[in-house]
């Protein structure tokens, strides 16, 4: 019998890891719902957030936390960024010690401002903690297309874990001890895909969103690289390879919400009408205040702040970031990066 993983959220994302893993490795979905347990269970389906796709047979269902976690080797938290320390309250005392806690949600917790592996070690102490992210939208994993995504942990041990329990012959995983790097990014590049959509609701083209891709990962390096994350963790999966993917994917859930924003319709519409979590909606106030702690200017995902907080409409924030004062396009915070990063 191989180590057990649990994942703990059965959305589209978590569905999709569980449904991959369960073929490698004993794997246990927690979800919210008796009846989303049941059907993954039972009939190997979850159709309200991976319509029209089986799932694996050998994954193992229940709503019942305490037996999910049970006898867990690791455990992946696939719950949205808003609701993750309510639910580890709940689990931390079926979570063994030195146990990987790994957050796979890509969000800063508003009240806090704290990134979920802060958020995991203060309710869960005696946990390892990590982040899994990348370029990763859930329906094309769970069909099984060729992907790849990252899983950081300060503790290798604990990323090689989980690494081997996730790999396989459609997902690559590829390991690194940048939590911070990587969490950050993973919070910005949702923001920065509202701004994506709401350019492409406007009609704007390619050269927009380009522009907005770039600038905006010079807005997520400088974040990171001042909190302590390392360079080339923005030049790959974690930074540009998932910014590329939300900010030009249909099927991306906070480009949808900005490409609705960017057409005239009401945010608190737009929500009410997804059954799914943007999280780029409640990320962004938390993100600029994070930013502006540390004395960072981060001048779109500001903006993108303003139109959620309902303090700018999207035509007043595209007006905003073209007035801005013309400057070079690379600062030194970027460059000590480069400089104290190791080859």
């Amino acid at each position: 019998m191989g180590r057990k993983l649990v994942v703990v959220g059965a959305g589209s994302w978590g569905t999709a890891l569980a449904s991959i893993a369960a073929p490698q490795c004993p794997t246990v979905i927690w979800a919210r719902s008796a009846v989303t347990a049941d059907e993954i269970e039972i009939r190997h389906t979850n159709e309200r957030y991976l319509p029209g796709l089986g799932l694996s047979t050998e994954l193992v269902a229940t709503a019942n936390l305490e037996v999910a976690l049970k006898g867990a080797d690791a455990v992946l938290m696939a719950v949205p960024s808003h609701g993750t320390r309510a639910i580890l309250e709940q689990a931390a005392a079926w979570i063994a010690p030195g146990t990987p806690v790994f957050s796979l949600s890509k969000g800063i917790e508003a009240d806090t401002m704290m990134r979920m592996s802060e958020v995991i070690t203060s309710v869960v102490p005696h946990a390892t903690t990590g982040v899994l992210t990348g370029p990763n939208l859930a329906g094309e994993i769970a069909q099984g297309q060729p992907a790849a995504c990252i899983v950081a942990s300060e503790e290798q041990a604990a990323a090689e874990i989980v690494q081997s329990m996730l790999h396989s012959a459609t997902l690559r995983v590829y390991s690194s001890t940048d939590v911070i790097g990587c969490e950050i990014a993973g919070a910005t590049k949702n923001v920065l895909a509202i701004a994506a959509g709401i350019a492409t609701g406007f009609g704007f083209g390619d050269n927009t969103r380009s522009a907005l891709i770039t600038r905006g990962l010079a807005e997520m390096g400088r974040l990171g690289i001042t909190l302590g994350g390392q360079t080339l963790t923005f030049g790959g999966l974690a930074g540009v390879g998932d910014l590329i993917a939300t900010c030009t994917s249909e099927k991306s859930r906070n480009r949808t919400v900005g490409f609705a924003l960017g057409q005239g319709r009401d945010l608190v519409e737009i929500i009410d009408s997804m059954h799914m979590v943007a999280e780029g909606v409640k990320t962004a106030g938390p993100l600029v205040r994070l930013a502006a702690a540390e004395g960072i200017e981060m001048p779109i995902c500001e903006q993108v702040a303003q139109i959620v907080a309902g303090t700018a409409t999207p035509r007043q924030a595209l007006l905003n970031l073209m007035e801005r004062p013309a400057r070079v396009e690379w600062d030194e915070t970027l460059y000590r990066g480069l400089v104290h990063d190791e080859p």
